[in-house]
């Protein structure tokens, strides 16, 4: 399936080689909407680094939905968002939610 992203592969730019993969939801990459919650769990495989990135406006439905989701790098979503960036290094376990109206997030417990 072609997916229509909101940046083109030439847009993208280097901002971070924090390695491994993670799972994003296409409202980030194809909608173009900020990451809203964000969350670190055990990695999927061995190219995973556990981060998993969502606007918060997914429904249980589209969450479950596999066609809604895909694997990226995380400069990648950090091209989307750049205020994800600070929290890359927490560890697995963390969980954000942003706070709203800025570029900041704060840990849920």
């Amino acid at each position: 399936m072609n997916k229509n992203y909101k940046l083109k592969k030439e847009e993208i730019k280097f901002l971070t080689d924090f390695p491994g993969g993670c799972l994003s939801s296409d409202k980030i990459v194809i909608e173009g909407l900020v990451v809203g919650f964000m969350y670190r769990e055990e990695p999927d495989i061995a190219e995973d680094n556990g981060w998993r990135f969502f606007s918060g406006t997914e429904s249980d439905e589209y969450i479950n939905d596999a066609k809604n989701l895909a694997y990226y790098s995380v400069n990648t979503i950090a091209n989307y968002d750049p205020s994800i960036l600070p929290y890359l290094e927490s560890p697995i376990g963390s969980e954000f939610m942003r706070i709203a109206g800025t570029n900041q997030f704060r840990q849920l417990e």
